[in-house]
C-alpha cells in the first residue's frame, strides 16, 4: 500500500502541532514510518487518505464497540445537535443516562459524568484522598491513568520505592505520595502498606491492564489487593476507561467478580465522543461537590452530543448482551489463528487475551507486568506491524497497547487478517 497522503499531511502537520499529532500514541515512534492520516471510518473498516481501507483492531482505542459510524449513535448525535451543543445547564438526559449506567454497573449508586478518562481518574484520586483524609496513593508501573501529574510517575531502584517523576513538569512532591507496586505482584504492594501504615488513601489499577499490552490479573491478585483495601480501610479504584461497557455489561467488577470502592469510566460510555466518569456508593459520592466539601467542576461535563451518543451505546449494549459474547467469540478465534500462524513459524511469542482485549509479545516468557512486556522483541513487533499494515491490517502502532475488536467485526474479516499473518510470516527472516 502506498501512504504519500499521509506522508505529506504529516509533513503540514509537524509545522503547527507538537510532533505532528495530538496523542503521542498516533506518531509511530514506537514502529517506524508515517503515521496513517485517516478520511472516514465504517463499520470494521478505516479509509485513509490515499483510498485505502483497513480493517481496524483499536476500535478508537475502545470505544467504537460497535463499530464505527453506528446508525443509531449518528442519529441520536444529529438530533441532540439540532437542539444545541452545549447548555452548561442540567438536562433530561444526564439523568438518565446515569441511572443506566448505576443499573448496568454492579455496586455504584451515584454517578458525575467529566469530559475525559484522565479527568475521571484525577478526580476519583482527589475524591478518595477526601473521603479518607489521607494522602498517599498506589499505582501499579505499566498503568496508565492519564496524563495527569500524580500518574507520570515511574519505579526508581525498583517497585518497592518511592516513585520519581518520568515527565518535566512533574515535581518531587508529587511523585512522593505516588508510591510504585508491580502488577500482579502483591508483595510489592504489601509493603508500602508496611512502610506507610494509615497513609494510602487509595489503590489505582487498571483491572485489566491495556496499556503494556494486554494483560489480565493472575489468579488471586486482583482478590488480594480488595484484602488488603480492606484491612487498612483503603478505597480500590479500577480504572475502567477501558474495560467498562466493553468486558461485560457492568465492565471488569462484572466480569472478575469483583467489587471495586470507586470506577472510573470513558471510551464506551461517550459512544465515541469525548467523555469521562467515576462512580461509587453513595457513601462515598456524598463528599462531592456540592453535596460534601471535595470539589470538581466542569463547563462542558454531562454535554449533551455526548450523552446522546453514551446513552444510545449504553441502552444498545445493556439490551443486547449477546454482543459480549460474540466479541468474546471473535476475539478467541483470532487467538487461535494467530496462534496456529506463530507456532509453525517457531519464534518466540505469547498471546495475552480477556474478552475483546488482545495482545502479541514476541518473547518466550509469560507477560504478566511491566518488566515483561518490556522483555518483547520491539524490532520483531515493528515487523510484524508494518507487515500487517502493508496487508491492510490496522494494528496498535506499539508492543504495549491492546487490540480491541468491535462488533462489526466479522468472521471473514478476522480470516483476511489470518491470512495476512501467514503471508507476513512467509517472508519473515
Amino acid at each position: 500500500m502506498r501512504y504519500q497522503r499521509s506522508s505529506s499531511l504529516f509533513q503540514s502537520a509537524q509545522k503547527v502541532i507538537p510532533g505532528g499529532v495530538n496523542s503521542p500514541v498516533r506518531a509511530f515512534k514506537a514502529v517506524g514510518g508515517t503515521p496513517i492520516f485517516v478520511e472516514k471510518a465504517k463499520g470494521a473498516y478505516l479509509y485513509d487518505e490515499d483510498g485505502n481501507r483497513l480493517i481496524d483492531y483499536i476500535s478508537s482505542w475502545g470505544p467504537m464497540i460497535l463499530g464505527h459510524a453506528f446508525e443509531p449513535v449518528l442519529e441520536a448525535i444529529k438530533t441532540s445537535a439540532d437542539r444545541g451543543t452545549s447548555y452548561g445547564m442540567p438536562t433530561e438526559l444526564e439523568t438518565k443516562i446515569a441511572e443506566l449506567a448505576v443499573k448496568m454497573v454492579p455496586n455504584i449508586d451515584k454517578i458525575r459524568m467529566v469530559n475525559s478518562g484522565t479527568e475521571a481518574c484525577m478526580s476519583a484520586v482527589r475524591l478518595a484522598r477526601g473521603y479518607t483524609g489521607r494522602e498517599k496513593i498506589i499505582k501499579f508501573a505499566g498503568c496508565y491513568h492519564g496524563h495527569s501529574d500524580a500518574f507520570l510517575i515511574q519505579a526508581g531502584s525498583g517497585a518497592v520505592t518511592f516513585g520519581a517523576p518520568n515527565s518535566p513538569g512533574v515535581t518531587k512532591g508529587t511523585a512522593r505520595d505516588t508510591l510504585l507496586s508491580k502488577y500482579n505482584d502483591l508483595e510489592s504492594v504489601a509493603f508500602h502498606f508496611d512502610q506507610h501504615p494509615q497513609q494510602i488513601a487509595a489503590i489505582i489499577i487498571e483491572p485489566v491492564a491495556g496499556n503494556m499490552g494486554c494483560i489480565p490479573p493472575q489468579a488471586g491478585f486482583i482478590e488480594g489487593l480488595r484484602r488488603l483495601c480492606d484491612t487498612h480501610q483503603t478505597l480500590l479504584i479500577f480504572d475502567e476507561v477501558m474495560t467498562g461497557f466493553r468486558l461485560a455489561r457492568g465492565g471488569a467488577q462484572e466480569r472478575l467478580q469483583i467489587k471495586a470502592d470507586i470506577c472510573t469510566y470513558g471510551k464506551v460510555l461517550g459512544g465515541g465522543l469525548p467523555v469521562g466518569a467515576f462512580a461509587a456508593p453513595k457513601e462515598i459520592m456524598s463528599h462531592l461537590a456540592p453535596e460534601g466539601p471535595v470539589y470538581q467542576a466542569g463547563t462542558l461535563s454531562g454535554n449533551p452530543l455526548a450523552m446522546a451518543a453514551g446513552f444510545t451505546m449504553l441502552k444498545t449494549l445493556n439490551e443486547n448482551p449477546e454482543i459480549f459474547e460474540r466479541l468474546d467469540n471473535k476475539t478467541e478465534t483470532l487467538h487461535q489463528g494467530m496462534q496456529e500462524v506463530l507456532d509453525k513459524k517457531g519464534i518466540p511469542f505469547h498471546i495475552n487475551r480477556l474478552g475483546s482485549m488482545i495482545s502479541l509479545h514476541f518473547t518466550d516468557s509469560e507477560v504478566v507486568d511491566l518488566d515483561s512486556a518490556a522483555d518483547g522483541n520491539n524490532d520483531s513487533f515493528k515487523k510484524y506491524f508494518h507487515g500487517m499494515l502493508n496487508e491492510g491490517i490496522y494494528l496498535p502502532p506499539s508492543a504495549f497497547e491492546s487490540y480491541f475488536l468491535n462488533d462489526a467485526l466479522s468472521f471473514e474479516d478476522i480470516e483476511k487478517t489470518i491470512t495476512a499473518l501467514k503471508k507476513v510470516m512467509a517472508l519473515w527472516k
